[in-house]
């Protein structure tokens, strides 16, 4: 089989860099004993892997996707968050004969006009200067 070159393989992966990655990733994929899908021909792994991604007997979305998951250290899991036991109260009623619970009262904030923020803004002392900053 003729040469695999980086032009073979442009059209498939547009960034050579990644292109890069993704050959060496299949490629040591290669040498841990998975299955190729072309003639080795007598060639090395890099080869081979340029020639299934030249190919397209590999998808590079699920090659990239592959590559992602084997460096990664931590996978987040979603996991549905549970209720506190309070909120279940508040949200199913008591039980055994308790009262209801009441749920908290609503929370207020002091609230300024736009007047009384402006003179507190105005009020402010500047610094003084020092050499430090």
């Amino acid at each position: 089989m003729a040469r695999v070159t980086v032009e073979d393989c442009i059209d498939k992966v547009s960034n050579r860099f990644e292109l890069v990655l993704l050959a060496s990733h299949r490629s040591r994929q290669i040498s841990s004993g998975s299955q190729i899908s072309v003639d080795r021909d007598n060639d090395k792994n890099p080869v081979v892997a340029l020639r299934e991604i030249a190919d397209e007997q590999l998808s590079p979305g699920d090659l990239k996707e592959d590559l992602i998951h084997s460096l990664q250290k931590h996978v987040e899991v979603d996991e549905p968050e549970d209720l506190p036991e309070a909120t279940e109260d508040i949200v199913m009623g008591a039980e055994d004969g308790d009262a209801p619970i009441e749920p908290p009262a609503q929370i207020t904030f002091d609230t300024l006009s736009e007047d009384e923020l402006l003179s507190g803004i105005q009020n402010l002392v500047a610094p003084e200067k020092s050499d430090d900053y």
